[in-house]
């Protein structure tokens, strides 16, 4: 493992921890339902990660799908969710173990971050209705976190030195302009459906928030 590689997993581990004395665990035990939501939501995006794309090693492109998971569980649960999901990944070869800190906050941790901060600007700053919600807390975070972290994930392996610039443009870089809107529109239309059939499944919608006296 390299320096830096080292350091994320310390960084990674160290946020872990933090959410995990954060959350209440022992609702994943008490609540038959929330265990259905999670186990199944976890299912889901392990699933989906298996269908990738990678011309390099390491340069690897698939669909994420943690909007959608953030605001299905909430923050705290869509961490410790996608950190199961990449650990699952990791252990059936899909993924380096020499990369998990990596892994887990460029392509975990930024992107529920990133969705549940856009998600609580839009809740206190912006009028609630049904269509704030769908495209600025589903549709917009799906797009921002897929091009945030193919850029992020770009910077590293060229500051790594892994790949020179040219082949990581070339070969990475240049494909997320294909892959943004595929996935704010696999966000928008998973969230839609969702709140439409079973909005009690979905921890940050509220029909008295976003659609009582609209």
């Amino acid at each position: 493992m390299t320096n830096l590689q080292i350091l994320c997993a310390f960084i990674a581990v160290i946020f872990l921890i933090f959410v995990v004395n954060k959350t209440d665990l022992k609702k994943i035990k008490d609540d038959r339902k929330w265990q259905h939501i999670v186990f199944g939501s976890c299912t889901l995006v392990f699933f989906l990660w298996l269908f990738r794309v990678s011309i390099y090693d390491g340069l690897i492109i698939h669909f994420l799908w943690l909007t959608t998971l953030t605001l299905v569980l909430g923050f705290r649960w869509a961490i410790l969710s996608g950190t199961f999901v990449l650990l699952m990944s990791t252990f059936i070869g899909n993924e380096s173990w020499s990369m998990i800190g990596v892994n887990a906050i460029i392509g975990v941790y930024v992107p529920i971050i990133l969705t549940y901060s856009i998600f609580s600007f839009t809740f206190h700053r912006i009028p609630r209705q049904l269509f704030v919600y769908i495209f600025l807390c589903a549709f917009f975070p799906g797009a921002v976190t897929i091009g945030l972290k193919m850029l992020m994930f770009s910077g590293y392996f060229y500051w790594e030195g892994f790949y020179d610039w040219d082949t990581i443009s070339y070969n990475y870089l240049n494909m997320t302009m294909l892959v943004i809107f595929p996935e704010a529109f696999f966000n928008g239309f998973s969230m839609t459906c969702l709140i439409v059939y079973k909005p009690d499944l979905v921890y940050t919608f509220h029909d008295k928030f976003y659609i009582d006296d609209k």
